[in-house]
């Protein structure tokens, strides 16, 4: 059975950081291209980050500069090091393996406020 378990959200004033992981199984995570994605209140889910097998990565203009992705093969988790936060970060963050149609995990908060 595939799992995505997300952590590592929290509530930060705008300029700070989070680091979120997203630890899996049930899949040969060594093989698939990842992603990070987010959903705020009354929106869509987006992607903002995706991660190869070989560790090319692609951002959303929206996080460009100030998010990093990257992947620890060994620990089957992929990471989201957010800098810079702003309040339109604010929301709900997961992580899946785009277009393979996995379910999802519960996801974990990110809250920017003053």
């Amino acid at each position: 059975q595939v799992q995505f378990v997300e952590s590592g959200g929290g509530s930060v004033q705008p300029g700070g950081s989070l680091r979120l992981a997203c630890g899996t199984s049930g899949i040969i995570f060594s093989g698939l291209y990842m992603g990070w994605y987010r959903q705020a209140p009354g929106k869509q889910r987006e992607l903002v980050a995706t991660i190869t097998t070989g560790r090319a990565t692609n951002y959303a203009d929206s996080v460009k500069g100030r998010f990093t992705i990257s992947r620890d093969n060994a620990k089957k988790t992929v990471y989201l090091q957010m800098n810079s936060l702003k309040p339109e970060d604010t929301a709900v963050y997961y992580c899946n393996a785009p277009r393979l149609g996995y379910g999802w995990g519960q996801g974990t908060q990110v809250t920017v406020s003053s």
